[in-house]
């Protein structure tokens, strides 16, 4: 099956009673506009995606037939957790990590990073409130760039 845009989102749209099969994803293959992956049900499906800076969401609706909905998943992933203690401690977190052009994730009160040991250290010295956790990265900020 070929999927060339975004029918919807679970939150907002009416499936029925069709069967949901999940398409899963990693936290970054969201930003990608053309992929092949396969279904849980095993079915493959071709993203295509025509509209540029297009960025799947948890829930997302790529397919759908008169029997099932194909939707995306978001697969957890280690992360590094920060919990700022003050809007000045989130400012500076938020600027160490752009700074290294690293992907970013507000959720909640947490600003979350895919895990890498070199910066959980360097964050824990810098005397960060910081927790190595496996969760959904759901929430990326928007920039200019790419995560690379």
């Amino acid at each position: 099956m070929i999927c060339t845009e975004v029918i919807g989102n679970l939150e907002t749209y009416h499936t029925g009673d069709k069967a949901r099969v999940l398409l899963n994803l990693q936290w970054f293959e969201v930003t990608k506009r053309i992929m092949r992956k396969r279904a849980e049900d095993g079915h493959e499906v071709v993203i295509k995606l025509r509209k540029e800076g297009t960025r799947l969401r948890e829930g997302d609706i790529v397919y759908e037939d008169r029997d099932k909905v194909v939707v995306v998943n978001i697969l957890p992933c280690d992360a590094i957790q920060v919990t700022p203690r003050s809007i000045y401690e989130m400012g500076m977190v938020c600027y160490e990590i752009g700074n290294k052009h690293l992907p970013l994730f507000i959720q909640g009160d947490h600003v979350l990073i895919p895990y890498e040991k070199p910066l959980e250290r360097l964050l824990v010295a810098s005397g960060y409130d910081v927790a190595k956790t496996h969760c959904k990265l759901l929430t990326m900020l928007e920039a200019n760039i790419e995560p690379h």
